[in-house]
């Protein structure tokens, strides 16, 4: 009896590693894929440590609006590090394999920043809708210390709500199933692959998303309604462009990561819509991050002039 059950244990929690089957047999396109993640990693690190580093050096855009933005860059540095890293290490070497406790830290630090997300981008749609539907009063609702508060309680509630999943995480066993069928570990894929009973940390997941994302959700589609309704009100149509070209690049990222989290964790993981997943998930967590700076900044009118200031000055002293 006694050998039967340390046979049990043993299997209950021989699984120290796991096995993450990526984009799937592509083991002939390694190197051209770790070429193109390279650079497409490279491309976001660059993009976004500018817009922090122009924000924090620059006293002409030390307004909320770029403050958020430089959190928003931060925030992608770090959550694009959490993925990154580890899938080129494994397009380099051909080893897919993750040990139990980083693919846990990874699916923490990656969830945590992407909760973390949710809350900035309804700071920043707030932030939108006072300047365009309360422009008297923003300097006074919008201070220092507003934006500061907002942004401490973005990152605290993103780090407590996903600490409490991952503290249950630990608590769950795993036997005999070890493959991973995603290019991270991510919650859902994780979880499912465990042996003991689940009916609680997926209770607890869903309060934490109806936390998390329904709440941040509202805010942003509620902003924007009040938005859109107050430009179609300016008389010229010059007023209305100048109005909605503040805010339709916020706009564009929102629809985007909202609409690849409704495609990643509201519909079916499995048949048809199992490629669709992985799809919509490369797109919120590797092309969004590297097209933020693009849409958010570097083609806005400020930071265009503050480069341009940085290149003159660049090729003036050359010469």
């Amino acid at each position: 009896m006694q050998l039967v059950r340390n046979s049990e244990w043993q299997n209950r929690t021989g699984i120290t590693e796991f096995l993450l089957l990526g984009f799937g047999n592509v083991e002939n396109l390694n190197m051209l894929l770790f070429l193109l993640f390279l650079v497409i990693y490279i491309v976001t690190l660059s993009g976004n440590f500018l817009i922090v580093a122009l924000v924090m050096a620059e006293q002409h855009l030390h307004i909320p609006m770029y403050f958020f933005l430089s959190n928003l860059s931060f925030l992608e540095i770090c959550y694009t590090s959490t993925v990154f890293p580890r899938m080129l290490a494994s397009f380099l070497t051909g080893d897919k394999t993750i040990s139990l406790w980083g693919c846990i830290l990874q699916m923490h630090f990656f969830s945590t920043l992407a909760a973390t997300e949710c809350y900035l981008l309804a700071v920043m749609s707030y932030d939108r809708y006072l300047a365009i539907c309360r422009p008297l009063h923003y300097v006074t609702l919008m201070n220092n210390r507003t934006c500061i508060l907002l942004v401490s309680v973005s990152w605290l509630i993103g780090l407590l709500l996903i600490t409490t999943l991952t503290s249950l995480l630990t608590q769950l066993t795993f036997c005999n199933r070890y493959q991973i069928d995603h290019f991270f570990c991510d919650f859902t894929p994780l979880v499912r692959l465990s042996c003991s009973e689940t009916w609680v940390i997926e209770t607890a997941a869903f309060i934490t998303s109806s936390i998390g994302i329904l709440p941040t959700f509202l805010v942003t589609l509620t902003s924007y309604i009040f938005i859109i309704s107050t430009i179609l009100k300016i008389p010229s149509m010059t007023g209305r462009q100048k109005a909605f070209s503040t805010c339709s690049s916020h706009l564009t990222v929102v629809s985007i990561f909202y609409g690849s989290l409704i495609f990643v964790y509201v519909l079916p993981t499995t048949g048809k819509f199992k490629y669709l997943n992985k799809i919509f998930s490369f797109l919120y967590t590797i092309l969004t991050p590297m097209a933020n700076p693009f849409i958010y900044s570097l083609r806005n009118k400020d930071v265009k002039e503050i480069l341009k200031k940085i290149k003159f000055g660049f090729f003036s002293a050359i010469h």
